[in-house]
């Protein structure tokens, strides 16, 4: 929270944009489950006396992931994009998170959004490295879906072929 703390204190839209979201850690495997749930109800609080901070939603939404909630997670995220529409770590993020549900497409839309609001060289240079890696899993993947189709008529043929096989059990015996 510290780094937040600065970037507000500062009063500068410019720092506050730069602010890393407040994560104490980065493997979800070296935090016990119990300092990451107190870490989730910090910033869900946090969340609610602060509505408009496109910063602790990031945090939350990132928080969530290490504690594998993806729905939450993914939620968390949109609204703070939703927020601020020029904040490079929500959108960073939430193109991450899609990479590593493996919507590549999605991932690799919200990554090239997030490589137009970098600040400085850094930043570029993390959205680069992330969107190189969804254009290479894209390549070999097998599950690059992008579920963008309609479903209706498929489903109506199998409903129809299931009803004349169940008209033809039927009629023979």
């Amino acid at each position: 929270m510290a780094i937040e703390s600065l970037a507000l204190a500062s009063g500068t839209a410019a720092a506050r944009r730069d602010a890393l979201p407040p994560i104490p850690w980065r493997d979800p495997h070296s935090v016990p489950p119990e300092d990451l749930q107190a870490h989730i109800a910090r910033l869900e609080a946090a969340c609610l006396e602060q509505p408009d901070s496109a910063d602790v939603r990031t945090a939350l939404g990132m928080a969530y992931a290490m504690n594998y909630e993806v729905y939450k997670s993914l939620d968390a995220l949109a609204e703070a994009t939703a927020l601020d529409p020029t904040h490079f770590w929500a959108q960073l993020k939430l193109g991450e998170l899609h990479y590593r549900l493996r919507a590549l497409a999605v991932a690799e839309r919200e990554t090239t959004k997030a490589l137009a609001l970098a600040r400085n060289g850094w930043q570029l240079a993390v959205a680069r490295r992330q969107l190189q890696e969804i254009r290479r899993a894209s390549r070999i993947s097998p599950r690059n879906i992008t579920w963008g189709k309609p479903l209706l008529m498929p489903a109506l043929v199998l409903s129809g072929a299931i009803g004349l096989a169940a008209a033809a059990l039927g009629w023979i015996s």
